[in-house]
């Protein structure tokens, strides 16, 4: 286990999946804090940080669970059409519907971002809330969805990272904590971040595109899909690894351009 943590590709997909799950957790953040606001202002913080470790616990309960059912290799339902073939598992099954689901959500997310940056907020402001009860129970809702996401992102990172299924496990578990940890004590500095620059959120909303579409590849491997006697191959990891590190830089450089654009001007 040790072995395999302290290796290249281990510590480039931790580090990798904890900077995505710290932006996938910014709206997660944003959320909570204006269901927090309703409350007296002496139990804010302590809503905000009950919340938080909520979304820890559930993150990972979740994780074990999906984990789980992408272990379940074996077929359950063959498909042969002559010019398509598969045989579909639980596994290849949660690969597919996850992948399709993070290409919808992180499209829908960027239109909203772009198209109606205040739809979210402006809703969730409507609601009401009175006691620290009702505001744990819709912020334990609002982690929840939050979760769906994140797992499924978790899974895309690590899937196919090892033969045993339970150092991805683990990866994805210290990625969630670190994450929850990070968020905890840097929630406002964070959230400010990502208002000032907003095309960091965008950024990690485009890198779930690229996981939605590999996860979709990922499940026509693990299913053997043949499409006129074509097979699917999986996508290398390293791939993603790449955008995702070349992407970044390119956001670092822009942000020293406008630094440097301001100081002049």
């Amino acid at each position: 286990m040790l072995d395999f943590l302290l290796s290249g590709d281990a510590i480039f997909a931790l580090l990798t999946l904890t900077f995505l799950e710290i932006v996938l957790g910014i709206d997660n953040i944003i959320f909570i804090s204006i269901i927090a606001n309703k409350l007296p202002e002496k139990q804010r913080v302590k809503a905000t940080n009950i919340g938080l470790l909520l979304a820890m616990v559930q993150r990972i309960v979740l994780l074990f669970f999906v984990s789980f059912l992408v272990g379940l290799k074996t077929p359950f339902l063959n498909i042969d059409l002559g010019w398509f073939t598969s045989s579909i598992s639980w596994q290849a099954l949660i690969l597919f519907a996850g992948g399709l689901f993070l290409l919808y959500k992180s499209t829908s997310e960027i239109y909203e971002k772009v198209e109606m940056p205040e739809h979210d907020a402006s809703s969730m402001k409507k609601k009401v809330l009175d006691t620290m009860g009702k505001a744990l129970m819709q912020i334990l809702i609002i982690d929840f969805i939050f979760s769906v996401d994140s797992i499924l992102t978790a899974v895309g990172m690590t899937n196919g990272l090892s033969p045993n299924p339970n150092h991805a496990l683990v990866i994805m578990i210290i990625a969630v904590v670190i994450s929850i940890i990070i968020m905890i004590g840097f929630a406002n500095p964070i959230r400010r971040f990502i208002e000032r620059h907003p095309s960091m959120q965008v950024l990690g909303l485009a890198f779930l595109i690229l996981i939605g579409f590999m996860l979709v590849a990922e499940a026509a491997h693990a299913s053997q899909t043949e499409i006129f006697n074509q097979g699917i191959g999986v996508i290398p990891k390293g791939y993603l690894y790449f955008a995702i590190s070349f992407s970044l830089f390119i956001e670092f450089l822009n942000f020293k351009i406008k630094r440097k654009s301001k100081v002049v001007n």
